[in-house]
Protein backbone atom coordinates (compact mmCIF):
# COMPACT_ATOMS: atom_id res chain seq x y z
CA UNK A 1 0.00 0.00 0.00
CA UNK A 2 1.09 3.41 -0.30
CA UNK A 3 1.88 5.02 2.69
CA UNK A 4 2.35 8.78 4.17
CA UNK A 5 5.73 7.97 3.48
CA UNK A 6 5.71 8.05 0.18
CA UNK A 7 6.19 4.25 -1.06
CA UNK A 8 4.38 1.07 -0.71
CA UNK A 9 4.65 -0.38 2.51
CA UNK A 10 3.73 -3.89 3.35
CA UNK A 11 0.03 -4.47 4.94
CA UNK A 12 1.69 -6.76 7.27
CA UNK A 13 5.37 -6.57 8.75
CA UNK A 14 7.75 -8.52 11.69
CA UNK A 15 10.86 -6.21 12.20
CA UNK A 16 13.28 -8.47 14.60
CA UNK A 17 15.85 -6.27 16.48
CA UNK A 18 19.29 -7.77 16.90
CA UNK A 19 20.74 -8.10 20.37
CA UNK A 20 23.57 -5.96 20.23
CA UNK A 21 21.48 -3.04 18.98
CA UNK A 22 19.41 -3.22 22.33
CA UNK A 23 22.41 -3.59 24.08
CA UNK A 24 25.77 -2.34 21.92
CA UNK A 25 29.46 -3.82 23.30
CA UNK A 26 30.22 0.38 23.98
CA UNK A 27 27.72 0.58 26.87
CA UNK A 28 28.20 -0.71 30.46
CA UNK A 29 24.57 -1.58 31.01
CA UNK A 30 23.15 0.56 33.23
CA UNK A 31 19.34 1.07 33.47
CA UNK A 32 20.02 5.08 32.05
CA UNK A 33 21.92 3.69 28.82
CA UNK A 34 19.33 0.98 28.07
CA UNK A 35 16.34 3.27 28.57
CA UNK A 36 18.26 5.65 26.13
CA UNK A 37 18.82 2.43 23.26
CA UNK A 38 15.27 1.79 23.80
CA UNK A 39 14.47 5.26 22.45
CA UNK A 40 16.74 5.53 19.75
CA UNK A 41 14.93 2.60 18.78
CA UNK A 42 12.08 4.03 19.49
CA UNK A 43 12.91 6.90 17.21
CA UNK A 44 13.92 4.64 14.17
CA UNK A 45 10.60 2.60 14.32
CA UNK A 46 7.81 5.41 14.95
CA UNK A 47 7.14 6.51 11.35
CA UNK A 48 6.71 2.67 10.68
CA UNK A 49 4.53 2.45 14.18
CA UNK A 50 2.08 5.69 13.11
CA UNK A 51 1.06 3.57 10.02
CA UNK A 52 -1.60 1.12 9.39
CA UNK A 53 0.26 -1.29 8.52
CA UNK A 54 0.27 -4.66 11.00
CA UNK A 55 3.63 -4.72 12.88
CA UNK A 56 4.88 -7.52 14.78
CA UNK A 57 8.45 -6.79 16.63
CA UNK A 58 10.97 -9.16 18.10
CA UNK A 59 13.85 -8.69 20.18
CA UNK A 60 17.57 -10.46 20.66
CA UNK A 61 19.24 -10.96 24.42
CA UNK A 62 22.17 -12.36 23.67
CA UNK A 63 24.39 -9.34 25.75
CA UNK A 64 21.45 -9.27 28.36
CA UNK A 65 20.99 -12.94 28.97
CA UNK A 66 24.73 -13.22 29.56
CA UNK A 67 25.05 -10.06 31.77
CA UNK A 68 22.10 -11.98 33.95
CA UNK A 69 24.01 -15.13 34.02
CA UNK A 70 27.47 -13.53 35.01
CA UNK A 71 25.21 -11.58 37.91
CA UNK A 72 24.23 -14.72 38.95
CA UNK A 73 27.79 -16.75 38.60
CA UNK A 74 28.95 -13.78 41.22
CA UNK A 75 26.48 -13.90 43.61
CA UNK A 76 25.83 -17.48 43.89
CA UNK A 77 26.92 -18.68 46.92
CA UNK A 78 24.48 -15.73 48.50
CA UNK A 79 21.13 -16.25 46.31
CA UNK A 80 20.56 -19.55 44.49
CA UNK A 81 20.95 -18.97 40.62
CA UNK A 82 17.94 -19.03 37.66
CA UNK A 83 18.11 -21.77 35.37
CA UNK A 84 18.41 -20.65 32.10
CA UNK A 85 14.67 -21.08 30.63
CA UNK A 86 13.91 -18.09 33.29
CA UNK A 87 16.89 -15.81 32.91
CA UNK A 88 15.62 -15.46 29.27
CA UNK A 89 12.26 -14.92 30.70
CA UNK A 90 14.02 -12.26 32.40
CA UNK A 91 15.54 -10.72 29.95
CA UNK A 92 12.48 -10.86 27.58
CA UNK A 93 10.30 -9.48 29.99
CA UNK A 94 13.34 -6.76 30.85
CA UNK A 95 14.11 -5.53 26.82
CA UNK A 96 10.18 -5.87 25.94
CA UNK A 97 9.17 -3.44 28.85
CA UNK A 98 11.75 -0.80 27.52
CA UNK A 99 10.65 -0.87 24.30
CA UNK A 100 7.23 -0.67 24.78
CA UNK A 101 7.48 2.48 27.08
CA UNK A 102 9.37 4.41 24.07
CA UNK A 103 7.94 3.56 21.71
CA UNK A 104 4.22 3.78 23.44
CA UNK A 105 6.02 7.32 24.61
CA UNK A 106 7.01 7.87 20.94
CA UNK A 107 3.82 7.22 19.76
CA UNK A 108 1.60 9.89 22.07
CA UNK A 109 4.37 12.70 21.57
CA UNK A 110 3.79 12.44 18.00
CA UNK A 111 -0.50 12.63 19.10
CA UNK A 112 -1.18 8.56 18.35
CA UNK A 113 -3.23 6.47 20.03
CA UNK A 114 -1.64 3.61 18.96
CA UNK A 115 -1.59 0.81 21.53
CA UNK A 116 1.38 -1.36 22.00
CA UNK A 117 2.21 -4.56 24.12
CA UNK A 118 4.36 -7.03 24.76
CA UNK A 119 3.74 -10.97 25.41
CA UNK A 120 5.84 -13.15 27.17
CA UNK A 121 6.12 -15.72 24.75
CA UNK A 122 7.26 -19.43 24.86
CA UNK A 123 8.43 -21.84 22.15
CA UNK A 124 8.30 -25.38 22.14
CA UNK A 125 11.88 -27.16 21.14
CA UNK A 126 12.58 -30.70 20.78
CA UNK A 127 14.34 -32.03 23.44
CA UNK A 128 16.50 -34.27 21.28
CA UNK A 129 17.50 -31.58 18.96
CA UNK A 130 21.19 -32.13 18.36
CA UNK A 131 22.03 -28.70 19.65
CA UNK A 132 21.56 -29.85 23.13
CA UNK A 133 25.02 -31.64 22.64
CA UNK A 134 26.65 -29.19 20.80
CA UNK A 135 26.14 -25.47 22.62
CA UNK A 136 26.53 -22.93 19.71
CA UNK A 137 24.92 -19.65 20.80
CA UNK A 138 27.04 -16.68 22.36
CA UNK A 139 25.70 -15.15 24.60
CA UNK A 140 27.20 -12.43 27.30
CA UNK A 141 30.36 -10.46 27.37
CA UNK A 142 33.43 -11.01 25.57
CA UNK A 143 36.66 -12.29 27.06
CA UNK A 144 40.66 -12.30 26.47
CA UNK A 145 41.97 -15.98 25.97
CA UNK A 146 43.42 -16.24 29.59
CA UNK A 147 40.29 -14.87 31.25
CA UNK A 148 37.65 -16.91 28.91
CA UNK A 149 39.72 -19.98 30.34
CA UNK A 150 39.75 -18.71 34.21
CA UNK A 151 35.83 -18.17 33.60
CA UNK A 152 35.33 -21.99 32.10
CA UNK A 153 37.60 -23.19 35.08
CA UNK A 154 35.43 -21.15 37.68
CA UNK A 155 32.16 -21.34 36.36
CA UNK A 156 32.59 -24.55 34.26
CA UNK A 157 30.70 -22.27 31.03
CA UNK A 158 31.76 -23.39 27.82
CA UNK A 159 33.74 -20.77 26.05
CA UNK A 160 34.26 -20.46 22.56
CA UNK A 161 35.90 -17.81 20.12
CA UNK A 162 33.98 -15.75 18.50
CA UNK A 163 35.54 -14.41 15.52
CA UNK A 164 38.16 -11.80 16.27
CA UNK A 165 36.29 -10.30 18.73
CA UNK A 166 37.49 -12.53 21.68
CA UNK A 167 35.54 -15.42 23.29
CA UNK A 168 32.58 -15.72 24.63
CA UNK A 169 29.87 -18.08 26.58
CA UNK A 170 28.23 -20.21 24.53
CA UNK A 171 24.74 -22.28 25.35
CA UNK A 172 22.21 -24.81 23.10
CA UNK A 173 20.59 -23.03 20.64
CA UNK A 174 17.84 -25.67 19.29
CA UNK A 175 15.40 -25.33 16.63
CA UNK A 176 11.67 -23.21 16.83
CA UNK A 177 9.32 -25.66 16.76
CA UNK A 178 5.91 -23.85 17.62
CA UNK A 179 5.51 -20.69 19.27
CA UNK A 180 3.14 -21.04 22.40
CA UNK A 181 -0.29 -18.64 21.69
CA UNK A 182 0.64 -17.62 18.60
CA UNK A 183 -3.04 -16.37 17.86
CA UNK A 184 -2.86 -14.03 20.59
CA UNK A 185 0.04 -12.36 18.91
CA UNK A 186 -2.29 -12.35 15.45
CA UNK A 187 -5.11 -10.91 17.91
CA UNK A 188 -3.52 -8.30 19.07
CA UNK A 189 -1.63 -7.54 15.33
CA UNK A 190 -4.58 -7.24 13.80
CA UNK A 191 -6.40 -4.89 15.90
CA UNK A 192 -3.99 -2.37 15.43
CA UNK A 193 -1.63 -3.38 18.30
CA UNK A 194 1.82 -2.92 17.85
CA UNK A 195 3.25 -6.14 19.33
CA UNK A 196 6.62 -6.97 21.36
CA UNK A 197 7.21 -10.94 21.00
CA UNK A 198 9.46 -13.49 20.76
CA UNK A 199 11.88 -11.77 22.65
CA UNK A 200 15.15 -13.36 22.82
CA UNK A 201 13.89 -16.13 20.48
CA UNK A 202 11.06 -16.93 22.99
CA UNK A 203 11.53 -18.91 26.29
CA UNK A 204 12.72 -22.32 25.60
CA UNK A 205 9.92 -24.64 26.63
CA UNK A 206 9.20 -28.83 25.61
CA UNK A 207 5.81 -30.27 25.75
CA UNK A 208 4.56 -33.50 27.55
CA UNK A 209 1.69 -35.31 27.72
CA UNK A 210 -1.60 -33.44 27.18
CA UNK A 211 0.49 -30.57 26.59
CA UNK A 212 1.91 -29.76 29.39
CA UNK A 213 4.99 -27.26 29.20
CA UNK A 214 8.03 -27.19 31.09
CA UNK A 215 11.40 -25.00 30.51
CA UNK A 216 14.61 -25.79 29.11
CA UNK A 217 17.96 -24.87 29.41
CA UNK A 218 18.51 -23.06 25.90
CA UNK A 219 18.61 -19.84 23.97
CA UNK A 220 16.71 -19.78 20.22
CA UNK A 221 18.12 -17.91 17.68
CA UNK A 222 15.58 -14.99 17.52
CA UNK A 223 16.11 -14.36 13.70
CA UNK A 224 14.48 -18.31 13.56
CA UNK A 225 11.86 -17.58 15.64
CA UNK A 226 10.99 -14.86 13.67
CA UNK A 227 10.90 -16.20 10.48
CA UNK A 228 9.19 -19.35 11.62
CA UNK A 229 6.64 -16.57 13.12
CA UNK A 230 6.17 -14.52 9.63
CA UNK A 231 5.95 -17.72 8.38
CA UNK A 232 2.99 -19.09 10.51
CA UNK A 233 1.31 -16.40 9.72
CA UNK A 234 1.37 -15.83 6.29
CA UNK A 235 3.39 -12.51 6.47
CA UNK A 236 5.62 -11.89 3.45
CA UNK A 237 8.10 -9.42 4.18
CA UNK A 238 10.67 -9.34 7.37
CA UNK A 239 13.13 -7.43 8.29
CA UNK A 240 15.87 -8.27 10.58
CA UNK A 241 17.92 -4.93 12.04
CA UNK A 242 21.37 -4.83 13.17
CA UNK A 243 24.46 -2.76 13.79
CA UNK A 244 25.67 -2.89 10.63
CA UNK A 245 23.79 -1.82 7.24
CA UNK A 246 24.33 -4.24 4.68
CA UNK A 247 25.22 -7.61 4.79
CA UNK A 248 29.10 -8.25 3.00
CA UNK A 249 31.26 -11.07 1.20
CA UNK A 250 35.00 -10.83 2.60
CA UNK A 251 33.55 -8.95 5.73
CA UNK A 252 37.09 -7.41 7.43
CA UNK A 253 39.00 -7.72 4.18
CA UNK A 254 40.45 -5.28 1.49
CA UNK A 255 38.26 -7.10 -1.33
CA UNK A 256 35.12 -6.49 1.24
CA UNK A 257 31.89 -5.81 -0.75
CA UNK A 258 28.53 -5.27 0.75
CA UNK A 259 25.28 -6.57 -1.24
CA UNK A 260 22.15 -4.71 -2.01
CA UNK A 261 20.04 -7.23 -3.49
CA UNK A 262 20.81 -10.90 -3.81
CA UNK A 263 18.25 -13.76 -4.43
CA UNK A 264 18.02 -17.34 -2.46
CA UNK A 265 20.47 -19.38 -4.57
CA UNK A 266 23.14 -16.79 -4.65
CA UNK A 267 23.08 -16.27 -1.07
CA UNK A 268 23.43 -20.43 -0.28
CA UNK A 269 26.17 -20.45 -2.54
CA UNK A 270 27.61 -17.19 -0.38
CA UNK A 271 26.77 -19.00 2.53
CA UNK A 272 28.00 -22.49 1.42
CA UNK A 273 31.73 -20.58 0.77
CA UNK A 274 31.74 -19.87 4.54
CA UNK A 275 31.22 -16.05 3.96
CA UNK A 276 28.71 -15.66 6.92
CA UNK A 277 30.48 -16.85 10.09
CA UNK A 278 27.95 -18.38 12.71
CA UNK A 279 28.44 -16.27 15.48
CA UNK A 280 27.85 -13.11 13.81
CA UNK A 281 25.48 -12.90 10.56
CA UNK A 282 25.42 -17.04 9.98
CA UNK A 283 22.47 -16.76 11.95
CA UNK A 284 20.32 -14.22 9.76
CA UNK A 285 21.17 -16.14 6.85
CA UNK A 286 20.34 -19.18 7.94
CA UNK A 287 16.69 -17.69 8.76
CA UNK A 288 16.53 -15.66 6.11
CA UNK A 289 17.38 -18.49 3.49
CA UNK A 290 14.65 -20.65 5.79
CA UNK A 291 11.96 -17.45 4.88
CA UNK A 292 12.21 -17.49 1.45
CA UNK A 293 12.62 -21.23 0.96
CA UNK A 294 9.26 -21.12 2.98
CA UNK A 295 7.15 -18.64 0.25
CA UNK A 296 8.36 -15.39 1.73
CA UNK A 297 8.88 -12.53 -0.47
CA UNK A 298 11.71 -10.46 1.34
CA UNK A 299 13.60 -10.23 3.82
CA UNK A 300 16.23 -6.63 4.70
CA UNK A 301 18.79 -6.69 6.43
CA UNK A 302 20.25 -3.60 7.35
CA UNK A 303 21.56 -1.29 10.00
CA UNK A 304 18.66 -0.33 12.91
CA UNK A 305 18.69 3.29 12.58
CA UNK A 306 18.00 3.31 8.99
CA UNK A 307 15.02 0.92 9.21
CA UNK A 308 12.21 3.46 6.58
CA UNK A 309 15.28 4.01 4.34
CA UNK A 310 15.40 0.48 4.07
CA UNK A 311 12.15 -0.54 3.56
CA UNK A 312 12.13 1.76 1.08
CA UNK A 313 14.80 0.01 -0.86
CA UNK A 314 17.76 2.99 -0.60
CA UNK A 315 19.76 0.92 1.97
CA UNK A 316 19.97 -2.49 3.16
CA UNK A 317 20.37 -5.96 1.88
CA UNK A 318 17.09 -7.15 0.28
CA UNK A 319 17.18 -10.88 -0.08
CA UNK A 320 14.47 -11.96 -2.46
CA UNK A 321 13.32 -15.74 -4.83
CA UNK A 322 15.06 -16.81 -7.63
CA UNK A 323 14.02 -14.94 -10.47
CA UNK A 324 12.64 -11.53 -9.00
Amino acid sequence: MMSSLGFDVPNRLVIAIGGNATHPENISGTSLEQKDIARQTAEALLPLAMLDTELIITHGNGPVVGKILMRQALTRDRIPPMTLDICVAHSQGGIAYLLMQALENALRESDNGRHVACLLTQVEVDPADPAFKNPTKYVGPFFQKDQADAVARELGWNMKQDGDRGWRHVVPSPMPKHICDISLIEVLSKRGTVVIAGGGGGIPVVRGAKGVRNGIEAVIDKDLTTQHLAHVLGIDTIMLLTAVPKIAVNFGKANQMFLDKVTLLELKKLNAEGHFPPGSMGPKIDAAIKFIEGGGKRVVIAKMTEAVAALRGDTGTHIVPDGV
